[in-house]
């Protein structure tokens, strides 16, 4: 049976909502505002009996009978519908324990905007799709004469028990594409073989189609699929793994032919071991007349990667990217060692993937790049991924065309969420919007306490304790130095520290300072990292402190094996610490007599103290240490020289300083055991 609010009543009979309410309540009927609702039954007697009233009283009494009978009809439609309808406000209505404000209105039956305004009037600023909590939209939906009551289900248990995830059965299980990463040092040539794969395997109409670069792309070889990461280098590729994705089934590190390898080889060699994924070494620039094919392979064998033709497992490949030489041979053992691994993933199932970049869009809002990794995503899915939720609204392919579906190994670009999701946060596609936003709700929660929880991440001063406790069985550490032979006497030291409890691993070593890229591989394998002579930049100290990875850097080299195996046997308990207070850049040296070099310096960060000790840094390797014979300010002697000013400074005993040095100031002080 069809109902009609007050309001609309009125109108039609050309009255108040307020008289009408009170010819209704005369009529034994409960209306509590204009927005209630009668039944039609109801308001086609209750108009007849206005009507007849609007034209005066009658002489006769069977139209007064006539009135008084269509009112106890009335009386008696309202008995009956108060045996079925509940006691109180005429209408109930369920609702969940958040409730988005356009829902509501839908619910209740008015305007987005009249629920608005009537939050604004309780203080609560909040468009159509944001969400109120129950207490506010039953204060609200009381205003428009409805009563609502929570739903009665436990949405906290449901999402404890719900698993997005879960193992497929083997006979669900498809071939699917490789995903495969290239990597290196810098000038190698990744991306100009990159381009190359890409100009010989794309066909000619899609070639010049690659406009929109999401990146990752797909290929086309002998009919069969590759996807290519277009990441800048191991640093993404290792900070994906750190936040759990294990995107990449294959590795191709490209080291050059008239080079050798080189620190940032040796990194990617590291990280790609780490993550146990297969390497492809792709010999390039094998075209120059410099280049030497048999010292590349032999320099690789220094780092366990021993080629096949030598009587390893590792397959080399020479190229020239510039003459597109051996890309089909490279492709092809992509290939194989992809049907060596039997890559297969479920395509009839709920979407999982992984967001390989995401953006802000003016225009399109949220953006992000997903390579789907198990089931096939499509248009009009729900997905969530981290604290982000929301609808596929439309979903992009490597050459910018609209798809209505990706299955597992394809990257895609869909718009549609709620917020940028994090790279390297994986991307479920759920039953529906409630599960979505309880998912992301609870996913926020979790983060909140992780952000309040104290250091997780393994460190020398509590390592005895994890150990006591089960928690730690190998000791992962990564070694920087300023020379080779250091390395390998650090490495050899400590390894020989293994225990029954603690297995000692060194998982990757290097020249030089330590950088972001060091941070980031100790952060993904739970490791520490030990510098030796050399120090960590300032971008690697901010990363260090956000992901929580202990660093420690010594001069001598017996103290770095004696703290490691202090901390095994229990026994670390450091008393005197260092504390960094400042750093400063050497602008320009000053030849002064009687007292050597002084160099003019602008102090980046923290300050400088008089008495404090001084390292000088040059490209991160320490170069001296000791005291400061003096510091000015113009011609005054100064205590201290805080960041952004500039100063005069000079070294005890030491006059070897150049333009472009980094001084780095410290103290030592004592801390209670």
């Amino acid at each position: 049976m069809t109902k009609i609010r007050i309001y609309e009543l009125a109108k039609e009979l050309k009255m108040s909502s307020k008289e009408l309410i009170q010819k209704i309540e005369e009529l034994n009927i409960d209306v509590s505002s204009h927005m209630s609702s009668i039944e039609g039954e109801e308001a086609e007697l209750i108009k007849e009996i206005i009507e007849e009233e609007k034209k005066g009283p009658k002489k006769e009494n069977k139209h007064n009978n006539k009135q008084e009978k269509k009112k106890e009809e009335i009386i008696k439609i309202e008995k009956e519908e108060t045996l079925i309808k509940p006691e109180g406000n005429e209408e109930i209505i369920e609702i969940e324990n958040n409730i988005i404000v356009k829902d509501l209105a839908d619910k209740i039956g008015v305007n987005a905007s009249q629920v608005i305004t009537k939050l604004i009037g309780l203080g609560v600023m909040v468009n159509q799709n944001q969400s109120i909590d129950f207490d506010i939209a039953s204060i609200v939906a009381d205003e428009f004469g409805v009563t609502v009551t929570a739903k009665e289900e436990d949405i906290e248990e449901e999402i404890d028990e719900f698993d997005l995830d879960f193992e497929d059965k083997s006979e669900d299980l498809k071939s699917r594409p490789p995903v495969v990463t290239v990597m290196g040092h810098v000038d190698h040539g990744k991306t100009s073989l990159l381009d190359a794969i890409r100009k010989t395997s794309v066909t000619k109409q899609e070639a010049g189609g690659i406009t929109q670069h999401i990146g990752a792309y797909t290929i086309n070889v002998n009919n069969k699929k590759v996807v290519f990461l277009d990441t800048p280098g191991h640093e993404a590729f290792t900070s994906m793994r750190a936040r759990g994705a294990q995107v990449t089934d294959i590795a191709i590190l490209v080291v050059a032919a008239d080079d050798g390898v080189m620190p940032q080889t040796i990194e990617a060699i590291n990280h790609a071991k780490a993550a146990q994924v297969p390497i492809i070494v792709a010999i390039n620039k094998i075209d120059k007349p410099t280049a030497n094919i048999d010292r590349i392979k032999q320099e690789l064998t220094e780092y366990g990667l021993i080629p096949e033709d030598w009587g390893g497992d590792t397959i080399t490949v020479p190229v020239s990217a510039l003459n597109h030489e051996g890309i089909d041979e490279l492709l092809e053992m992509i290939l194989l060692v992809a049907e060596m691994q039997e890559l297969k993933a479920n395509p009839n199932r709920n979407a999982i993937g992984t967001i390989v970049e995401a953006q802000l869009d003016k225009g399109k809002g949220p953006l992000a790049t997903v390579l789907v990794q198990k089931g096939t995503l499509h248009v009009g899915d729900m997905v969530v991924s981290g604290t982000s939720s929301g609808r596929v609204r439309a979903m992009l392919d490597d050459k910018g065309k609209r798809v209505k579906k990706a299955g597992p190994s394809i990257p895609v670009v869909i718009l549609g969420l709620s917020e940028v999701p994090n790279s390297g946060d994986f991307l479920y596609a759920v039953e529906d919007e409630k599960t979505g936003r309880a998912y992301a709700e609870k996913k926020r929660d979790v983060i909140r306490e992780e952000q309040m929880k104290s250091n997780q991440k393994v460190s020398l001063d509590d390592l005895f304790e994890k150990i006591k406790l089960g928690e730690i069985k190998d000791l992962n550490i990564i070694i920087k130095a300023d020379v080779r032979g250091s390395i390998e006497a650090l490495k050899q030291s400590l390894e020989k520290l293994n225990t029954e409890e603690v297995q000692t691993n060194v998982i990757h070593g290097g020249v030089g300072g330590i950088t972001e890229s060091d941070i980031m591989l100790a952060s993904a394998s739970n490791a520490i990292v030990i510098g030796f002579n050399v120090r960590p930049n300032l971008n690697a100290l901010d990363v260090a402190k956000r992901e929580k990875v202990d660093v420690r850097t010594y001069r001598v080299i017996y103290e770095a094996i004696e703290d490691v195996q202090a901390a095994i046997k229990g026994m670390h308990a450091p008393t005197i610490v260092e504390e960094v207070i400042g750093r400063a850049q050497v602008r320009a040296t000053f030849k002064v007599p009687n007292a050597g070099t002084v160099a003019g310096i602008y102090v980046l960060n923290g300050k400088l103290t008089r008495n404090g000790k001084i390292r000088l840094l040059r490209d991160d390797v320490v170069i001296f240490e000791g005291g400061v014979s003096s510091l000015k300010r113009f011609k005054d002697d100064a205590k201290e020289v805080l960041a952004g000013y500039e100063a005069g400074l000079g070294l005890e005993n030491y006059n070897d300083i150049k333009e472009g040095d980094v001084l780095e100031a410290y103290i030592l002080k004592e801390v209670e055991r």
